[in-house]
């Protein structure tokens, strides 16, 4: 099976620096998964005699099912930047679904898996086991590990839920259009108002609207950093719809945990100007 052409890397921070540390591919689910499921991705590394490496992300507002030995779990959204240590031979598959597209199998709002993880068999039931024994075994064949995880949902595909299109598309316009930086301004797009917007996002995505703006502007900031580029802080605080510098400073240490000014020193960046 032939990975996605995708080579994104918004999300990972500092990703030059993993390049030759580990190896990145995405993979299509079956079609009638595909409201629902994103991408199924891979990491495999080879690191047996070097250092280990420690990769950091900022993930996006998607719910991910990783398999892993001893780790496999369900993780909601992370509002923080989280890290994998990658040492010796290793390798991670995982199933990365729509932002809208988990709620459907779970029934419950994904708000309640903000920051948390879940066991999968504690939602899947006991097949999930089997599930996650299965793919394990099958490290390093990813199309053995796409059919097996394909059939697994087709065997629970969910009854059609309209919202779970709308959500798509609205993550979708968020992503697409970097002018849209208010929730009014996603509410007037799709014709609703601010408080059903809110309540969609709560119970099909996990955070607000404005935590999913938040999040891709801030990728796109730590991408132009890690690509050295040079950031006029005021303007950027200004065009992501902030009224000052200093409450996106805070922001931005709160989801990256440095201030801009530490972020672009710790990677060794020019960064500011």
């Amino acid at each position: 099976m032939d990975p996605i052409d995708d080579r994104s890397t918004k999300g990972i921070l500092q990703a030059d620096a993993g390049k030759g540390k580990f190896k990145l591919s995405r993979y299509k689910p079956a079609d009638e998964l595909q409201s629902y499921i994103q991408h199924y991705w891979t990491v495999e590394w080879d690191l047996r005699g070097l250092q280990p490496y420690r990769q950091t992300v900022l993930s996006h507002p998607n719910v991910n099912l990783v398999f892993e030995p001893g780790r496999t779990r369900i993780y909601g959204i992370w509002e923080k930047t989280s890290s994998q240590l990658m040492e010796g031979l290793g390798s991670v598959f995982a199933v990365k679904f729509n932002p809208g597209g988990f709620y459907p199998f779970w029934r419950q709002p994904l708000s309640k898996l903000t920051r948390l993880s879940a066991d999968m068999a504690d939602i899947f039931g006991a097949e999930a086991r089997a599930l996650e024994h299965d793919i394990l075994a099958a490290a390093g064949e990813p199309g053995d590990q796409v059919d097996r995880i394909d059939r697994f949902f087709l065997e629970r595909l969910p009854e059609p839920d309209r919202n779970v299109e709308l959500v798509n598309e609205m993550v979708s316009v968020l992503v697409e259009d970097r002018d849209m930086l208010q929730v009014e301004q996603l509410a007037e797009r799709f014709g609703v108002g601010v408080r059903t917007l809110q309540r969609l996002f709560d119970r099909y995505v996990g955070v607000s609207p404005k935590g999913v703006i938040q999040r891709f502007r801030m990728h796109e900031v730590a991408e132009k950093l890690d690509k050295d580029e040079a950031v006029d802080w005021t303007k950027l605080s200004q065009d992501m719809g902030y009224y000052d510098q200093a409450h996106f400073i805070k922001d931005f240490k709160t989801v990256l945990g440095k201030t801009p000014d530490e972020y672009t020193k710790a990677i060794g960046k020019s960064g500011a100007r």
